[in-house]
């Protein structure tokens, strides 16, 4: 399960892995299951522990952690919902990490049939938001703890019969 990443881009990060399972079961993985793959100890804006992490499976809905005090933390919004073949996220978090609505960069995960398994091709845009610090950010997304970590642990839950 290699994720392959595309020429570097301060606009953008655009990532690729092949998960042994169908677009159905890894959009389901990736949408419903995500509290099960999400690095959760570390990857987290509230004060509490989190618990879970969820979407809310309809345009509109929320991208939100739960935390083990029962406070739930936006992080963005259903833009787009089209299973099995792809979902559109606001990303609202400011470069330091907290909520911020006017913060709107968007995370979509396309769900592609591939042989025996799917190709999901991830794609973290609009970051020029952040300004001066979009290549830090770019960086940030494009790192082992972001973006490339958090795709190779999916691939690893999605392609668990």
């Amino acid at each position: 399960m290699n994720v392959v990443a595309q020429p570097a881009s301060a606009k953008l990060v655009h990532k690729s892995i092949y998960v042994a399972a169908s677009p159905a079961r890894a959009f389901v993985v990736f949408t419903e299951q995500l509290g099960t793959w999400w690095p959760l100890a570390s990857h987290k804006i509230g004060k509490a522990p989190a618990i879970d992490a969820r979407i809310e499976p309809r345009v509109g809905g929320r991208w939100y952690e739960v935390g083990d005090d029962g406070v739930e933390c936006v992080w963005g919004h259903v833009r787009a919902w089209e299973p099995p073949g792809r979902v559109l996220l606001s990303w609202e978090l400011s470069a330091d990490f907290a909520h911020d609505a006017t913060v709107q960069t968007e995370v979509e995960v396309r769900f592609v049939a591939e042989g025996n398994g799917t190709r999901v091709e991830l794609e973290h845009r609009l970051l020029e938001t952040y300004g001066a610090r979009a290549e830090e950010m770019r960086g940030v997304f494009d790192s082992e703890g972001g973006w490339t970590g958090m795709l190779g642990k999916f691939a690893e839950k999605a392609s668990q019969s």
